[in-house]
């Protein structure tokens, strides 16, 4: 049998991308998990709450009993099957369960004897999520930042995905990070979403880098909340603030929020897609209707009304810039130039994308 992982070979999981196979049940899964995990339960949720409820009133033979009951043969088989066909596509799997303790070791004891070795995850996901939340404060503290600002629209995390060393946070989160950047998919949990990025930290050689870039964001991305030691360090470190034209950043919002957007409600909904891309639309607009004000949203909402019409009936999308032109204006940069006056004594850099690269390009290398 394999040698199992103890917390000093956590790491590994996260360099080596390695698969983990969860054992736990889907509802303890669905609550928060590791990156590369998949999830083949020993116990359904019902299952493992009749389980739990022997367990505390009569103990764990009594327990093991009645799961042994509830797994007949023939579920078991499958199950066995399951996990089988997984180390089959996945040699390098390791076994994780809530405390590397019952289920895993049960598992890998089935498992074992139909002649598949797998090491576990000692003290399960309970104790590498411990490991993951220490990273991340250290990462933090550790980690020299640059905050990448700018009007929205200037393109920061197609910049930030261009640098060697940077994390891109909405992309974690699954979240543009506007009142219109919710994405099709759903995002991920909150305690997914903190694992995962301090997975990405840990990938990323901190003691080398001179300064790891981040873009600016508020602590909320969409549903999820940067974690407060990572926020913390991120409101007192140098801006380097990326200034772009307006129809610059027009087309950038167009590429990113209708091209880009529309192409995946076409691939999910197919000829029902207009109806969802439209509702996503007024569903964004719905969210900053308040602070738009009564004349300012019925003006937006009638503006995307048009383009969506236009769309609709000649597939052409250029009557969304006129909204898009008009939020940016009226709207957004008023919000970030009062955002940017009380953050003014951070900033090192200001410029275009190009000179904010060439800028970049000097500082995102190994230290002397």
């Amino acid at each position: 049998m394999p040698a199992n992982l103890s917390e000093t070979t956590f790491i590994n999981l996260f360099l080596d991308n390695t698969p983990i196979l969860d054992v736990r049940a889907p509802i303890e899964f669905s609550h928060g998990s590791l990156p590369n995990s998949t999830n083949l339960p020993l116990l359904t949720d019902t299952e493992r709450e009749a389980v739990g409820t022997k367990f505390k009133s009569s103990g764990q033979i009594a327990a093991i009993t009645l799961a042994e009951q509830l797994l007949d043969p023939t579920e078991k088989a499958k199950r066995l099957s399951a996990w089988s066909a997984y180390i089959k596509t996945n040699p390098q799997a390791v076994l994780l369960c809530f405390r590397g303790g019952l289920r895993s070791h049960t598992v890998q004891e089935w498992l074992t004897k139909q002649g598949y070795a797998i090491p576990l995850v000692e003290g399960g996901f309970k104790a590498v999520r411990r490991f993951l939340m220490d990273s991340l404060e250290k990462s933090a503290s550790m980690s020299d930042f640059v905050i990448v600002a700018g009007n929205t629209g200037t393109g920061k995390t197609h910049l930030i995905n261009h640098l060697r060393y940077s994390i891109d946070l909405e992309g974690i989160a699954g979240h543009r990070g506007s009142a219109f950047g919710k994405r099709l998919q759903p995002q991920p949990s909150q305690i997914y979403f903190e694992n995962n990025l301090s997975g990405q930290f840990l990938k990323l050689p901190v003691s080398e880098a001179n300064r790891i870039f981040l873009e600016d964001e508020s602590r909320g991305i969409g549903s999820l909340s940067i974690p407060l030691c990572l926020h913390n360090k991120m409101s007192d470190s140098p801006i380097a603030i990326v200034d772009e034209p307006l129809e610059s950043r027009v087309n950038t919002i167009l590429n990113d929020y209708i091209i880009s957007n529309y192409r995946e409600f076409e691939s999910e909904f197919d000829t029902k897609s207009m109806t969802h891309f439209s509702e996503f639309l007024f569903s964004g607009l719905s969210k900053i209707k308040r602070r738009l004000g009564g004349e300012g949203y019925v003006e937006i909402d009638q503006l995307i009304n048009t383009a969506l019409s236009e769309q609709k009936t000649s597939n052409n999308i250029d009557l969304h810039k006129n909204w898009i032109r008009k939020l940016l204006s009226d709207y957004y940069d008023p919000m970030y130039e009062y955002q940017l006056s009380k953050k003014l004594q951070r900033v090192v850099f200001r410029g275009k994308k190009n000179e904010f690269l060439d800028w970049a390009s000097h500082i995102d290398h190994k230290k002397n």
